[in-house]
């Protein structure tokens, strides 16, 4: 009598299967298990992104980008540096500015630093005098582009599983009918009446509630997010 085994080639094998028809939430957990199977996981996890690369970002593209990104792998470098030389997320910008640090933040889940990196980029987006203040005015916001927003927000989104990002919070916030202290609640930045305390507080990972990045400081009040969920970008996201 003869017993069937399943050899670590055919696992990988069911694996790229796998990964090919499954729904996007089967995905995401099926991209940490082939990163986890050496080189041959991190091979088809390169095969399936680059037949990925002319469709729009998904959230298992980016985590599948995030597994190869942090590999140590030479193989896995040559093929990133070669097929996505400027990483995943298309970095659209009206105003000529660089995004290319907030994706590589975000790309190795460097939360804290992305989310600081983020202030800097909305103060430069607002002109030079904000870039030096160090914070926003509401009335500024209005004037931010549309690409630009929308490119910080997808690569919060797309590299947090889309558990961050500013539509995220959008979201959230017509869901509990823009009522601030439910959102606060919600998102982790205040419990009962006491705020999230800076930095220690917060949580700077995916165990975080949803919505709870990127950061807006409201002991200023509540004015510029409300700019910024209300801005004209997230009418017009695809």
């Amino acid at each position: 009598m003869t017993h069937s085994t399943t050899t670590p080639s055919d696992e990988i094998d069911r694996l790229r299967e796998q990964l090919g028809t499954a729904p996007e939430k089967s995905q995401l957990q099926l991209i940490p298990t082939l990163a986890e199977q050496g080189e041959s996981g991190l091979s088809v996890l390169m095969e399936w992104l680059l037949a990925q690369k002319n469709s729009p970002v998904t959230l298992a593209a980016g985590k599948a980008y995030q597994s190869l990104y942090t590999a140590t792998s030479p193989e896995v470098q040559t093929f990133l540096q070669t097929h996505f030389p400027h990483g995943l997320v298309s970095l659209k910008s009206e105003r000529d500015i660089d995004y290319g640090m907030l994706q590589e933040h975000l790309a190795k889940q460097e939360f804290q630093a992305a989310d600081k990196l983020t202030l800097d980029k909305l103060c430069e987006l607002a002109g030079e005098i904000a870039t030096q203040r160090g914070w926003l005015y509401f009335t500024e916001i209005d004037t931010f582009p549309v690409a630009d927003l929308q490119t910080i927000d997808s690569l919060w989104s797309i590299y947090s599983e889309g558990k961050f990002g500013f539509s995220v919070q959008r979201s959230l916030w017509l869901s509990v009918g823009k009522s601030w202290d439910k959102l606060w609640s919600k998102i982790g930045w205040k419990t009962e009446n006491n705020w999230t305390r800076y930095p220690d507080q917060f949580t700077w990972d995916l165990t975080a509630p949803r919505g709870h990045l990127p950061l807006s400081n409201q002991l200023r009040g509540v004015r510029v997010i409300a700019a910024l969920l209300s801005h004209s970008a997230w009418e017009r996201q695809k």
